[in-house]
């Protein structure tokens, strides 16, 4: 956990203190740059088993979204368009005008927002070619579960102290999503937790949670720009996935039938974890 702090440096962006991640490419640049976005509850640590492999030839950005990970997370409201402002001052600040966008899981929405904001010319970043991964982008396909229907019936608001989270039940709710038969090192799980819990993060899960409600609002709007957006389409997805189910993938697929679909068999909602070496080879292909 301290050697990937060390690789990151901490930014001022939107008045707010942002973790960030600038990766230069490990080889020749001969590839656009590659923006990440994580999902809920985790942070952009769970791109580590692939991160080198991603910036095998291009440059890789990578952040902490508000709330999450080694990122300030204040006591207020969290939306889709804070993450998406937060994102789009990032790129802004790191210098790029064009880029490539992997996004899994809630970083899906963050992105269905910045290519919605491209195409009404809010965002004036040339988006080359992107790759979505199990996410939840057809809400009402989406398999919650109990913890996250929980948290929904919360007020939106912070817990108290002694509202009875602890590593091991947060790290048995990651575990059920996982394929029924990946073997994943106790150590990921462990260091989820850890950065969930950094800075009192999981008493903030009744908020953080919310983007669920504005994905049921503006569905048309996120998923809409992810079907439309004319830039080449990726699709790569664990078939295992209790939440966002597989289902989602190839009505992505028929919705877009240019895109690159590849189903990762006997992996989960975390694929980039699950099974790394697949997955960073998907994305390859997807971005090719």
């Amino acid at each position: 956990m301290a050697a990937w702090e060390e690789r990151g440096e901490y930014r001022t962006l939107g008045g707010t203190r942002v973790f960030t991640m600038d990766v230069a490419p490990r080889g020749e640049e001969t590839l656009e740059p590659l923006l990440v976005l994580h999902g809920f509850p985790t942070c952009s640590f769970d791109f580590h088993l692939v991160l080198d492999t991603l910036a095998e030839h291009r440059r890789v950005l990578l952040f902490d979204m508000l709330g999450y990970g080694l990122s300030a997370k204040p006591d207020r409201a969290y939306t889709i368009d804070a993450q998406a402002d937060t994102a789009q001052a990032f790129v802004a600040q790191a210098g790029v005008s064009r880029l490539a966008l992997l996004s899994h899981d809630m970083g899906d929405t963050v992105g269905g927002e910045l290519l919605a904001r491209a195409v009404e010319g809010r965002w004036r970043v040339e988006v080359t070619r992107r790759v979505v991964t199990n996410g939840s982008i057809y809400i009402e396909m989406a398999h919650l579960t109990a913890g996250q229907e929980l948290l929904l019936s919360l007020p939106d608001a912070r817990l108290p102290e002694d509202a009875g989270i602890d590593g091991a039940s947060l790290a048995a709710s990651l575990a059920a999503t996982f394929s029924p038969g990946a073997t994943v090192d106790g150590a990921e799980l462990a260091a989820a937790w850890e950065l969930i819990a950094h800075d009192g993060g999981h008493l903030l899960l009744p908020r953080t949670i919310r983007y669920i409600e504005e994905r049921r609002r503006s569905q048309s709007r996120y998923t809409g720009a992810i079907e439309e957006h004319p830039s080449p389409l990726g699709i790569v997805w664990g078939t295992d996935d209790p939440i966002a189910v597989a289902d989602m993938a190839t009505r992505l697929g028929a919705a877009r039938p240019d895109a690159r679909l590849i189903l990762l068999d006997g992996v989960g909602h975390y694929p980039m974890i699950e099974s790394p070496v697949r997955f960073a080879s998907a994305v390859a292909e997807a971005l090719a």
